[in-house]
């Protein structure tokens, strides 16, 4: 499997347009969904993430256990702000409890929006969990920080 960490290209276009809104209480719906190596996906084909990735794939998705699901699980915005020069926003972590997980990554993506891809995230190795909870930490919410930065 080949993932490479990017905020990916089409989503830097769809900005200028408008596509997508991150307000908490308004805004539209992002999720994120974890991808594994190939022998750990529910696909036999490995899938390709990175910043030429347009939109959520199954290709390689981790196989629904406990509590993820395919497609993997609703995020919780915080909403968009500046510090200095720099606009960011973020997102609460994220949990899924009783799952048998590998991931070598994930995808956040607006499912409001025909399900386009936002950024991809390299994990750099396999993170597991056996019938626990795999958790996705986002960093800080701030301008140096934030996983959705503009400077």
């Amino acid at each position: 499997m080949a993932i490479a960490q990017a905020m990916c290209t089409s989503f830097k276009q769809e900005l200028l347009v408008g596509t997508h809104n991150f307000t908490n209480s308004s805004g539209n719906t992002f999720k994120l969904a974890l991808y594994a190596e190939s022998s750990g996906g529910k696909s036999s084909t490995t899938a390709t993430l990175g910043a030429t990735t347009t939109a959520f794939t199954t290709t390689g998705e981790v196989a629904s256990s406990g509590t993820y699901a395919t497609g993997g699980g609703s995020l919780t915005n915080v909403t968009p702000t500046t510090s200095g020069t720099t606009a960011f926003t973020d997102f609460a972590d994220l949990s899924f409890t009783t799952a048998t997980i590998t991931a070598m990554g994930a995808l956040i993506y607006n499912s409001s929006a025909s399900n386009k891809a936002v950024c991809v995230l390299d994990f750099t190795s396999n993170k597991t969990s056996t019938s626990g909870t795999f958790t996705i930490q986002f960093p800080t919410a701030d301008a140096s920080n934030a996983i959705i930065r503009i400077a």
